[in-house]
């Protein structure tokens, strides 16, 4: 069955399959400054109908779905809320930027999927241009019971500084190396179970290294369950990747390029990162978050082809 893809009211992109939209892509958030605006992936549904994201929580404000989110750019916060900063904990410093639409360059719907091309444009909350973005992504159904979506970002440090990408954790806070591909997933996936290649776990696993990791949660109402599988490049900064994630207090997935290491970006350099995620229906296991990790890595190889 073709995906159809639909532009709203030139702020979102809507990916159906059938009458289900399985997600949509917020390309001009309407979110305060403090939230650092930002494109998101929300609601992202399985095949089956049941919503795995979470938009806005009252917990952190600033989590939506799925967004590229980087709380500590140099000087800059692109992720939302207060910085976490060595020596002082979370500080508020009117430093909470924007990664803002600029242009589509590709947008199609086919048999083979949608994919999408943009062009965006990081501005500081005083208004300074601070990076440029090249994004793509790419949504394809593999079957009755799951999808895939690949995600690919180029960017460039525009200013005359060299600006050190980090987390809270490179700035003291221990296991605390969020920031990258972050999902939030439902209320009710609190104390879901967590998959990656050496078995099955929860809080304990973070900070572990691996090229996926699966999380499985539940659906109140229902009974039902579904599976996220996020996959990292080999190619990515510090790859294979430390993972942040947490079952407790509530459910999120972010394979975390600067986890407990920094990169300096010196100016024009340019970083890059890609990753999928796998969007399946049931509790696929370890041995079926495996195999849906390798199909989602072929989507992923095949986004950077076309």
């Amino acid at each position: 069955m073709t995906l159809k893809l639909n532009d709203v009211q030139d702020r979102e992109l809507t990916i159906t399959h059938g009458d289900l939209e399985l997600l949509r892509y917020v390309y001009r958030p309407d979110n305060d400054q403090f939230e650092s605006p930002r494109p998101y992936f929300e609601p992202i549904r399985d095949l089956a109908g049941h919503q795995v994201s979470l938009y806005r929580p009252h917990d952190h404000v600033w989590h939506k779905g799925i967004a590229l989110s980087l709380p500590n750019a140099g000087p800059e916060n692109f992720w939302g809320g207060r910085t976490y900063r060595r020596g002082k904990g979370y500080v508020h410093e009117n430093n909470d930027g924007s990664m803002e639409h600029r242009a589509f360059t590709r947008c199609e719907a086919g048999e083979d999927g949608v994919r999408v091309a943009e062009d965006l444009e990081w501005v500081t909350e005083d208004g300074r241009h601070f990076f440029t973005e090249k994004r793509a992504f790419a949504v394809a159904v593999l079957s009755d019971d799951t999808w895939v979506l690949s995600f690919s970002t180029s960017f460039t440090n525009d200013t005359d500084d060299v600006v050190v990408m980090g987390s809270p954790t490179t700035e003291g806070r221990e296991n605390a190396g969020y920031g990258g591909f972050f999902w939030r997933g439902p209320r009710s996936f609190t104390e879901g179970r967590v998959y990656t290649s050496a078995g099955e776990g929860g809080d304990e696993l973070m900070g572990v290294r691996g090229d996926w990791m699966a999380f499985r949660g539940k659906h109140d109402s229902n009974d039902a369950v579904s599976t996220l599988v996020f996959t990292d490049h080999p190619e990515n900064p510090g790859a294979p990747v430390k993972w942040f994630v947490r079952s407790t207090p509530f459910a999120a997935v972010c394979p975390a390029p600067f986890f407990d290491t920094e990169l300096p970006m010196r100016p024009g350099q340019t970083v890059t990162l890609r990753h999928a995620v796998a969007v399946c229906n049931g509790d696929i296991g370890v041995e079926g978050a495996a195999k849906a990790a390798e199909a989602a890595s072929t989507e992923l190889n095949e986004l950077e082809q076309k």
